[in-house]
């Protein structure tokens, strides 16, 4: 399904096309690694609506398709790192320190988006990667859509 914004899929991890087109360009250093953040968004949360926006070359997940309200992560993918926000980073438990304790505020300062970079493999592993990919889950986002 498709909206001004960009290509929903609210169909699973299975239905790819939208999320390959975004990430068509990327290294194939870092091909692995997208894939990767992908699989463990998923994996946290298989409900989870996927949102490509070719065009910016960006990547969205959420409970729906919205970006401010019900999306708690995106994707965006670089030559040499992937780039892993939080639209609620700030609000976030992060012991491992992964994310800056500063960042930018959208929506009238509502949100305190946060994120990291990501550079291989052995990042997306890391406990702490998928705590934050949990947390996010259930921070200010709707329950999944059943």
């Amino acid at each position: 399904m498709a909206d001004m914004a960009g290509v929903i899929n609210d169909l699973g991890h299975s239905d790819d096309a939208a999320f390959a087109e975004v990430t068509a360009t990327v290294s194939s250093k870092m091909q692995e690694p997208v894939r990767a953040v992908r699989d463990l968004v998923f994996d946290v949360l298989p409900e989870t609506v996927e949102v490509a926006w070719p065009r910016q070359r960006s990547v969205g997940w959420g409970t729906g398709p919205r970006k401010f309200t019900e999306q708690f992560a995106y994707l965006m993918p670089f030559e040499h790192h992937v780039t892993l926000g939080f639209y609620r980073g700030g609000e976030l438990p992060d012991p491992d320190g992964l994310l800056p304790s500063s960042g930018g505020r959208q929506v009238g300062g509502s949100l305190s988006m946060r994120s990291l970079k990501i550079s291989s493999l052995e990042d997306v592993r890391r406990p702490a990667s998928r705590a934050l990919i949990d947390a996010s889950t259930q921070q200010g986002v709707p329950p999944p859509r059943t």
